[in-house]
């Protein structure tokens, strides 16, 4: 397995002013050409900071790709560190220069010496024209490691990296194919899934391998497998899910690149189905969720936070007698919004949350993250219980995403 290391440079990604995009996309690229990311690293716009890391990572990785620091100011330091590290000189690239004045001309603007010297790169690497700007891609062999440099504008790498380096990088290290399936799982912790498909995991073959991956409710289940046959490797794989499928088919989701308020909005729109949210301790969360889809207006006819318990009465006909009996967070009221809210929206189904968020506010009968959801339709109305932890945000954003789970498993018949 080819090896590679990414490096980013520029002061302001220590310093939080901008987040750091590149290294994700990169790898994920890599991975398509059966490149393995070993390593991400940030570094600072210190010369002998970046000396280092790269000694550190020419030991270790195959390839490494450096993104930033070859703007035309001072503070940009990345092509002076490298041609120090190969022990070489800056040199005017004529295709460089001719690239970055036509650049300019065709613009209208007036090209200033340091636009020039955008042009100067190390004697010893291949200049990678840039598409969309003037700061060149470069590209090292050195001591058996290829370094690739390219500029930390996101679209300018993305482009570089699509039209030239890829089928370079794969041309070049012969790679093998890589192809990932995942299966997207909700309302199973890690563990519990693991003890359940134990058998299957420790049976699947060598070059296919198996990660978790949980996030707030869910868990994916990546499949990676590795070969020369890409067609080869997607049927074996299928062959896989379709083992682990019965195992735990009332659990998947979805696939791939699916979320949950994606999937929901799929069956909703296929059907012909409304629907209209009622939200106490989640604020509009799950409403956001919803509307995070393209098309949601579709299916989506809006929602009432029903924060307080006068506005639970008033606007979606929640019984005061509901509320002094059980209170507002208990199973009964959350029945009531759900089917207030579908009525008073004249809605398909009504989706709805009332819980305790924290930090603080929990008693004896109900600590912080007890919460009730529930889910109203043409078939009656479901709930569930949630038990969760301490964090007000998080509480907030499991809540919502298992409201969406309890409205897809009444659409599909499972609860």
């Amino acid at each position: 397995m080819v090896k590679a290391e990414v490096i980013t440079i520029g002061d302001e990604i220590l310093f939080g002013q901008i987040t750091d995009t590149n290294t994700q996309w990169i790898s994920t690229e890599l991975t398509t050409i059966g490149i393995r990311t070993i390593r991400k690293s940030s570094v600072g716009d210190n010369e002998e900071a970046i000396l280092e890391i790269l000694a550190e990572a020419e030991k270790r990785a195959d390839v490494i790709l450096i993104t930033g620091g070859l703007g035309p100011t001072k503070d940009d330091i990345t092509k002076k560190t490298l041609c120090r590290y190969f022990n070489t000189e800056l040199y005017i690239n004529e295709e460089a220069l001719t690239f970055i004045t036509a650049f300019f001309e065709k613009r209208g603007r007036p090209m200033t010496e340091l636009n020039r010297q955008q042009a100067a790169i190390p004697i010893n690497c291949t200049y990678i024209p840039n598409r969309w700007g003037t700061a060149p891609g470069m590209w090292f062999e050195h001591n058996g490691t290829v370094f690739i440099s390219m500029p930390g504008v996101p679209f300018e790498m993305k482009s570089l990296m699509t039209h030239t380096l890829l089928p370079k990088l794969k041309e070049f290290f012969e790679t093998p194919f890589i192809y990932h399936k995942i299966l997207r799982t909700i309302g199973i912790g890690e563990s519990f899934l693991a003890e359940r498909i134990a058998d299957w995991e420790d049976n699947l073959p060598p070059h296919i391998r198996l990660a978790y991956l949980p996030n707030f409710g869910q868990v994916r289940l990546r499949l990676t497998a590795t070969g020369t046959d890409f067609e080869q490797l997607k049927k074996e794989t299928q062959a896989e899910v379709e083992k682990v499928l019965p195992l735990i088919d009332v659990n998947v989701f979805g696939y791939d690149d699916d979320e949950i308020e994606t999937v929901v909005g799929r069956i909703l729109k296929e059907r012909g189905h409304t629907l209209a949210t009622a939200e106490s301790c989640t604020g509009g969360y799950a409403s956001h969720l919803i509307t995070k889809v393209p098309g949601s207006s579709a299916y989506f006819m809006g929602g009432v936070i029903s924060y307080s318990n006068e506005v639970k009465i008033a606007e979606l006909g929640v019984s005061p007698e509901t509320l002094a009996t059980f209170g507002a967070v208990s199973e009964q009221t959350v029945i009531e919004m759900a089917e207030g809210v579908r009525k008073r929206l004249n809605t398909t189904y009504g989706i709805s949350a009332s819980g305790i968020a924290g930090p603080d506010g929990g008693t004896d009968d109900k600590p912080v993250g007890t919460i009730w959801i529930a889910s109203a339709g043409p078939e009656g109305t479901v709930t569930q219980k949630l038990q969760l932890g301490k964090f007000r945000e998080q509480n907030i954003q499991y809540t919502g995403v298992y409201v969406l789970n309890l409205l897809r498993k009444q659409l599909l018949g499972l609860v």
